[in-house]
């Protein structure tokens, strides 16, 4: 993939880096069959309180159906087209098993239109096929990860993401999310091979505020320059720092906004995790 950077004729443009949308196949329309209406919130519950703040507006979007557990097993399908999917950071791949059988899965980097990909245990470990972790050689990057066997996917999905699998030990499999967070997971739960697509996602810079609505991003505003009525930082005299005086950043509820850990100290799943992502560096 690669971007799009603009002559500075505007001070929007001077900062602006987009995609060029390259990856992306021409003439390949969603799958009709495939997509359903999402309906948006605006960050209102069903009874219409805000429970998430800075969303509404933006452009209407179709949800696209994506297979997240591979149903066809053994059944090579063919990658029809590269899209674009405006709900997630991955690009997506139209693949067609038989007439009128097709699904949507998540595009690796390096897949081609053509390619055929299949899942099942004992198919080649080759970019785009599904296979169970016990399966795969060690150091070839996953994506698309079973935490439950049969669940479907649920982690490693966002745009240019890749784990490792670094060892199996009987029926667990060591792998290194990209979080740096080192998981036991069952060995028989299935991975896509290779790393997801849009890698230079995480390089765009939208430029101007207005894209940013375009996408349903409401302004986001510091609590520090809120009234005291508004937000426990805000008041004081001059451009002070949390409330004029020197507590801790909370959230508007009160909550510690640095260092507070809010996962569960015994939570079931903490077992499964052989090394934090909060490692301490060594020196």
């Amino acid at each position: 993939m690669a971007l799009k950077e603009f002559r500075p004729l505007t001070p929007s443009l001077r900062y602006t880096v987009l995609r060029d949308f390259s990856e992306l196949t021409p003439d390949s329309k969603p799958e009709k069959s495939l997509l359903q209406i999402k309906r948006r919130t605006g960050g209102r519950n069903a009874y219409g309180r805000m429970t998430s703040r800075h969303r509404g507006g933006g452009h209407k979007k179709k949800f696209r159906i994506i297979e997240w557990n591979r149903r066809k097993r053994t059944t090579p399908g063919t990658v029809l087209g590269i899209q674009y999917d405006p709900n997630r950071s991955a690009r997506i791949a139209l693949v067609e098993y038989g007439p009128g059988d097709r699904a949507y899965m998540l595009a690796p980097e390096g897949l081609r239109v053509g390619t055929k990909v299949v899942a099942g245990a004992s198919v080649a470990a080759e970019v785009g096929n599904a296979l169970p972790l016990r399966a795969i050689p060690q150091g070839l990057p996953l994506h698309n990860i079973e935490m439950v066997p049969g669940r479907g996917a649920q982690i490693v999905r966002s745009a240019g993401t890749a784990a490792i699998c670094t060892a199996i030990d009987g029926d667990y499999a060591l792998l290194k999310l990209p979080s740096g967070e080192i998981r036991r997971l069952h060995a028989d739960c299935y991975a896509t091979v290779g790393q997801v697509g849009n890698v230079a996602h995480e390089k765009v810079s939208m430029g101007k505020a207005g894209r940013a609505r375009w996408l349903g991003r409401r302004p986001h505003v510091r609590g520090m320059v809120m009234n005291p009525i508004d937000h426990p930082m805000g008041g004081g005299q001059g451009k002070s720092k949390g409330g004029g005086g020197r507590q801790h950043p909370v959230s508007p509820w009160g909550q510690l906004a640095k260092g507070l850990k809010t996962r569960h100290r015994h939570k079931p799943s903490n077992r499964f995790i052989v090394q934090d992502r909060r490692k301490k560096k060594s020196s």
